[in-house]
């Protein structure tokens, strides 16, 4: 499973996207589909979209059972904590250089 939360995604690109995806709300694909789709899909939209910002979960086999990426700009942030991946909504220098937080 894929989930694919996107800023402003231009109208090629969600063309592209609701090939694989569905998506239930505005900017958000869900869909269940390989790594190398997965990847090859990101790969396109980056190059071809490059300040489009992306927050991707994806299915992984690990304790969590899923990743998570950013790309480009975007509200929310990937950090690890304690050996967990979780999302920081609100995202300062302070917060990045105490140690504590380690950001992906």
């Amino acid at each position: 499973m894929t989930v694919i939360v996107a800023n402003d995604t231009p109208p090629a690109i969600r063309g592209l996207l609701k090939r694989w995806f569905v998506e239930p709300r505005s900017n958000v694909f869900v869909g269940s589909v390989n790594a190398r789709t997965r990847e090859k899909t990101l790969a396109y939209i980056r190059r071809n979209a490059p300040g489009l910002g992306l927050l991707v979960l994806a299915t992984e086999k690990s304790s969590q059972g899923f990743s998570i990426e950013c790309f480009g700009d975007t509200p929310r942030r990937p950090v690890r904590l304690s050996g967990l991946l979780l999302l920081a909504e609100a995202w300062s220098a302070e917060e990045a250089d105490d140690g504590n937080a380690d950001p992906c």
